[in-house]
């Protein structure tokens, strides 16, 4: 058997913003290739004789992330696995890696089960300041973040193309909540596939389930991304994570509260109030409403032209948004570079005590930036 110390070097847990619930993410470092992955691992107190959902569903995630692997939307699968270490987070005992042979990982789940055993997925380690749920946290009490429509449509019509995809292999997403997507303003990545499932279509109803799939996407996702609310009514807070509450998290919403973002394009708020009530049969209807959302914002597809004053507007609007992130980025550049010089030791007080109030400014600055 393999030593877990000779194949990977845990480090710190980097799922602490938004816990989920039957597994941990830790930072970690392949021993052999010096690539970092997010390690994620089965919690101890899911660990049963007979193995419950919670543990077959890292197989289960497994065979569905790698039947998406070309999307370039999914996360990237690169081992899976099982663990001896019984610690939340497992820095020794054994290790059992299969790669990405999933069928053989699936195989061997009752037998590690029942040496108790946890299973493990190396997935690819996604930068947590594009996490969606953790940009869009407010710092400050009543603030409310939401992105610009520009990147909430490129963001939109991507995601409908990962549903496509997943519904053209029978597959559906359904867990959809800003704690699974990152955005860099520029690419969506979608991380979690363990409540998702491949559907058999002696048992269940595939046109049901995707247009579920899509209401869960307007409700879920899209409805926060352009107005910084939950459905529900709330602040934007995790959501809990069971099979149950997966099922049930918006079932019973049928319409949207756009009053705080009256602003919001019209066309836009018309196709997710459809999405909410259930009237988008699929994927591709939804693509087709986003896309003639978009033309009126200076995008061109096929059968779907802008006109040339709303194409340039666009440019200078992009290349605007461009200049924002770019700027926010700075900003947190700086002020790491003051917060790294402030904790020098032998530095006099009157030193610390401006790196510390320009620390404090850019925190005021970043609290009321443009774009989450």
């Amino acid at each position: 058997m393999v030593q877990l110390a000779d194949l990977y070097r845990i480090d710190n847990f980097i799922d602490t913003f938004a816990l989920g619930h039957y597994a941990r993410v830790l930072y970690a470092q392949h021993q052999r290739t010096g690539s970092a992955v997010a390690f994620k691992v089965l919690r101890p107190e899911h660990l049963a004789e007979d193995p419950r959902w919670e543990y077959r569903a890292f197989a289960n995630e497994a065979d569905l992330l790698m039947k998406l692997a070309d999307s370039p939307q999914v996360v990237k699968l690169y081992d899976c696995g099982y663990v001896s270490a019984r610690g939340e987070a497992p820095i020794d005992g054994e290790i059992e890696s299969f790669g990405t042979n999933v069928q053989t990982f699936a195989r061997e789940l009752a037998a590690f089960s029942d040496r108790g055993w946890r299973p493990y997925l190396a997935l690819e380690n996604l930068p947590r300041h594009n996490n969606l749920f953790y940009q869009m946290r407010p710092d400050k009490q009543g603030t409310r973040l939401r992105l610009p429509s520009e990147e909430g449509l490129a963001l939109a019509l991507q995601f409908a193309e990962l549903l496509k995809l997943a519904h053209s292999r029978n597959i559906v997403y359904m867990d959809h909540k800003l704690e699974h997507v990152y955005w860099d303003g520029l690419q969506l990545r979608v991380i979690d596939f363990n409540s998702s499932r491949l559907l058999e279509k002696s048992r269940d109803n595939p046109a049901q389930m995707f247009r579920s799939d899509v209401h869960n996407l307007c409700v879920g996702i899209l409805y926060s991304i352009f107005t910084g609310l939950s459905p529900q009514k709330t602040a934007l807070r995790p959501q809990p994570g069971t099979i149950t509450d997966v099922e049930a998290r918006y079932k019973d919403i049928d319409s949207l509260d756009f009053g705080v973002e009256p602003t919001l394009s019209q066309g836009l708020q018309t196709l997710l109030q459809s999405g909410a009530a259930v009237q988008i049969e699929s994927a591709d209807e939804l693509i087709g409403g986003l896309r003639e959302v978009a033309t009126a914002h200076g995008w061109d597809f096929p059968n779907y032209a802008s006109s040339p004053i709303n194409r340039e507007a666009r440019s200078q609007l992009r290349a605007g948004i461009s200049r924002v992130r770019r700027g926010q980025d700075y900003l947190r550049e700086a002020r790491d570079l003051f917060r790294e010089a402030a904790i020098q030791d032998g530095i006099p007080d009157e030193l610390e005590d401006e790196l510390k109030r320009l620390v404090k400014s850019i925190n005021d600055m970043l609290q009321n930036r443009v774009i989450p």
